[in-house]
């Protein structure tokens, strides 16, 4: 009897050694699970981070948008060589500001295509909103201001437009600064919905004066 309790131990024991080497054996292979589902991850996160960015190609006489200037129009596409390096460039003449820009082609980055007409129904509708004020200093909101007409983004320069919008052509109504950023961004924005709708200047502003409400006002003046 002695003899048999003592198989039956030993086989309980093999047992529990088995079923511990099986636990070992699982826990090693869950990391090898993960690696492999890290592998099948890694080349989408590759994919993304290697996303061709295609320069756009612009043909002579076409509109485009330089952030800091406004619409401009692309007069010549001229190479020219520094050191060993051939560059080739656009040369931009946008007509409010009297100015040629030289910008190469493979440093592009901030020009952007005029907007669609879609984009010009979207900018008037914002137009005839109301306008929003912060409570701020005016220093603060010149910045901002500044910034959004800089930016070359047509809705943002709409919303200055809008915000600035005093519905009158009275001085004493604006500061001198107020009134100089309305203009820089009325003026930015009615060059762009002239390429656009390809008309002329004073059919524009009738068309941006009567979305912001200042028809009624010039007529009454």
């Amino acid at each position: 009897m002695p003899k048999k309790k003592k198989i039956k131990k030993i086989k309980k024991i093999k047992s529990l050694k088995n079923k511990k080497i099986v636990k070992v054996s699982k826990q090693l292979k869950t990391p090898e699970k993960k690696t492999i589902s890290n592998n099948e991850e890694k080349p989408e996160i590759k994919k993304i981070k290697k996303q061709p960015t295609e320069k756009r190609i612009y043909n002579l006489k076409d509109f485009v948008v330089y952030p800091k200037h406004g619409v401009g129009k692309i007069t010549s596409i001229e190479k020219a060589k520094i050191g060993d390096i051939d560059i080739q460039f656009y040369k931009i003449y946008v007509e409010k500001e009297k100015l040629t820009l030289t910008v190469p082609i493979n440093q592009q980055s901030k020009l952007r295509p005029i907007s669609s007409i879609n984009q010009i129904n979207k900018c008037i509708s914002i137009l005839k909103t109301k306008p929003k004020i912060k409570r701020t200093m005016w220093s603060r909101r010149a910045q901002e201001y500044d910034q959004k007409i800089n930016s070359g983004k047509i809705y943002e320069l709409a919303e200055v437009v809008k915000d600035l919008n005093k519905n009158t052509d009275i001085i004493a109504d604006q500061s001198y600064s107020e009134r100089q950023l309305f203009e820089k961004a009325y003026e930015r924005l009615k060059s762009e919905f002239e390429a656009v709708l390809k008309a002329n200047p004073e059919e524009v502003q009738k068309k941006m004066d009567k979305a912001l409400g200042r028809t009624q006002i010039l007529q009454e003046a």
